[in-house]
């Protein structure tokens, strides 16, 4: 079986996305998707009618936007996100964005073409959240291969 890479992360922000606070991050949003989209690796993101994720909603909480994709690898992913224009806009997230208390990404494999629901990324989220980076959810400090993810889901199956 092949896998490729998924990812989520969170973000509260400081105010409704028509509001003057989120302006400048509501005008580029489309650029960084379609930033992402053309990126070498990129192969799927969550999104709407709308072309955005702006309006789903994984937590109870309005402000609270999710972005999700898959990605051929971890590398890919790493270039896209801090070796792109997307690293000026990581730059100003605190215009947009208040610092969260809880886990705000993670990184996970999934089985070539899964698209990765919202409720398996908070499990994921939380998953960090109480354990720590594992093969099972981690982030890009402690990065794990597909291998070390088949030998902890093969040793989890076991331990069953």
């Amino acid at each position: 079986m092949n896998f490729e890479l998924a990812q989520v992360n969170i973000g509260r922000i400081l105010g409704p996305m028509d509001s003057d606070v989120m302006t400048d991050f509501a005008a580029n949003i489309d650029y960084i998707n379609g930033l992402a989209e053309s990126s070498d690796g990129f192969v799927w993101r969550l999104k709407d009618e709308n072309n955005n994720a702006t309006d789903i909603k994984m937590f109870d909480d309005e402000f609270l936007l999710v972005n999700m994709s898959v990605w051929k690898n971890v590398d890919t992913l790493f270039e896209f996100t801090y070796r792109t224009m997307h690293t000026e806009f990581l730059k100003r997230r605190k215009e947009w964005f208040s610092k969260l208390d809880q886990m705000h990404y993670a990184l996970w494999y999934v089985p070539t073409g899964h698209k990765p629901t919202t409720a398996e990324a908070k499990e994921r989220l939380e998953y960090i959240e109480q354990n720590g980076d594992t093969p099972f959810a981690f982030g890009f400090k402690n990065r794990f291969s597909v291998e070390d993810y088949v030998a902890f889901k093969l040793n989890d199956s076991i331990n069953q």
